[in-house]
């Protein structure tokens, strides 16, 4: 015995086509950053100043270690959220996109204009802290 109550709730096709365009903005946004994290990282923009102040030296080396750190964590943020990206695409080609994955309830279109990787509706958020 099948009902219209049967019917999963998610959002139109519509609706998520426009998700899919902003999605799909986000990770050409975010992979674009990556290469620059990563560039940065990897020293690709060396300007040859190496030797220009060797009376800070030490200074310098202890710097640049810390910011090849930074980079670092930073390189591996952008790959997380670059991979949860493109599992909110793949949410998107199943239909399941924008449904929160505790309640069950659709996650405001606004929110996911503005986190369009969110896997929580807010309530779902608040309720985890």
């Amino acid at each position: 015995m099948s009902t219209s109550t049967d019917e999963k709730v998610r959002y139109s096709d519509k609706d998520l086509a426009h998700f899919k365009e902003i999605v799909k903005g986000k990770i050409a946004e975010a992979t674009e950053q990556y290469e620059l994290i990563k560039s940065a990282y990897m020293n690709d923009a060396d300007n040859g100043t190496d030797d220009t102040a060797p009376q800070f030296k030490a200074f310098d080396e202890g710097s640049a270690v810390m910011s090849k750190e930074a980079n670092a964590a930073l390189a591996i943020r952008q790959e997380k959220f670059i991979r949860d990206l493109k599992n909110a695409l793949i949410r998107i080609e199943n239909k399941s996109y924008g449904v929160c994955r505790v309640t069950g309830k659709l996650i405001a279109k606004e929110r996911l204009e503005l986190v369009p990787h969110a896997t929580l509706s807010i309530e779902a958020k608040n309720m985890q802290d």
